[in-house]
């Protein structure tokens, strides 16, 4: 085995995962403050990559854009709290799954009214083709700032979460919606501050992968992805979505190299989810998920 060439797929594998970490963030953060599945966050990335690469091709700065386009996807929380979820408080969670589901379609025709449906090229100022050279492996450049960036973001959610009041109230919200509001928690405001912080998520993870991939609408395609990261990890952990991307990732990429040439290739696609079908028939709950114990 070429151990050199190994650690190159190995480490582009993690990098990826990363990646793919950052989308799963989204979808945790909506889940742990309402325990639905926001079906939306892949056309929210669509929405903040494209809002994003439009204001620059405008001809407004990048921290300009940056900015903007942040405040665009906080109205768009706000306005989601107040137009989808303020009614639903309290209904059946399949209610609010099927209004995420909603959310998604609409979401994504309106970025395609406003802006439009072309493939828009994003220049972070990264050369995609250069690499680092250790050893006798090549790590390309791009995917490093790109882990860099996502990680940093996880890692500053990760202890606002757990460090700082909102983070509190929002486990509690977590816990019992009921019990939060009895001891004065706003719930709507929550639900505003979450969706505010998972808009923001989507436009770091819109810039990373339509840097990658080119903003357009297959972007939203890559939130599935995120689906066995969510499973393996559990979907109520930031850690487990960070151990579930890195899983992910770097199962996908060796499964590909070392296992494609006995199945006939093209297993990148699939395998992340026969992982997480093996840790369901596992554990359900995911690594890092909460145990579900009901009383009947």
């Amino acid at each position: 085995m070429d151990w050199w060439f190994f650690l190159e797929v190995f480490i582009g594998g993690l990098l990826s995962g990363v990646m793919y970490s950052l989308v799963a963030l989204g979808f945790v953060l909506i889940f742990k403050a309402s325990g639905v599945f926001n079906f939306a966050q892949g056309a929210m990335v669509l929405f903040a990559a494209l809002t994003f690469v439009r204001l620059l091709e405008m001809g407004i700065p990048m921290l300009a854009a940056v900015g903007v386009t942040m405040i665009i996807m906080v109205i768009l929380a706000i306005a989601i709290e107040r137009i989808v979820l303020r009614p639903l408080v309290n209904q059946d969670l399949i209610i609010l799954f099927m209004a995420t589901i909603g959310l998604n379609y609409f979401i994504e025709g309106m970025a395609q009214l406003v802006w439009d449906s072309k493939v828009h090229v994003l220049d972070l100022g990264i050369d995609e083709y250069d690499a680092f050279e250790i050893g006798e492996a090549f790590i390309n450049k791009f995917d490093v700032y790109a882990a860099l960036i996502a990680g940093g973001l996880v890692l500053v959610l990760s202890l606002f979460f757990r460090y700082t009041v909102i983070g509190r109230a929002l486990r509690a919200v977590a816990d019992d919606h009921q019990a939060a509001l009895s001891v004065g928690i706003p719930l709507r405001t929550i639900w505003i501050y979450v969706w505010s912080t998972a808009g923001l998520v989507a436009l770091v993870a819109g810039a990373v992968w339509g840097s990658k991939l080119g903003v357009q609408f297959a972007i939203s395609s890559v939130a599935l992805k995120a689906i066995p990261v969510l499973i393996i990890g559990g979907f109520t952990s930031v850690p487990g979505a960070i151990l579930g991307g890195l899983i992910v990732g770097c199962g996908e990429k060796l499964a590909e190299v070392y296992l494609g040439g006995f199945v006939g290739g093209a297993i990148e696609n699939w395998f992340p989810y026969m992982l997480a079908l093996l840790v369901l028939m596992i554990r359900p709950e995911g690594i890092f998920g909460e145990k579900i114990i009901e009383r009947v």
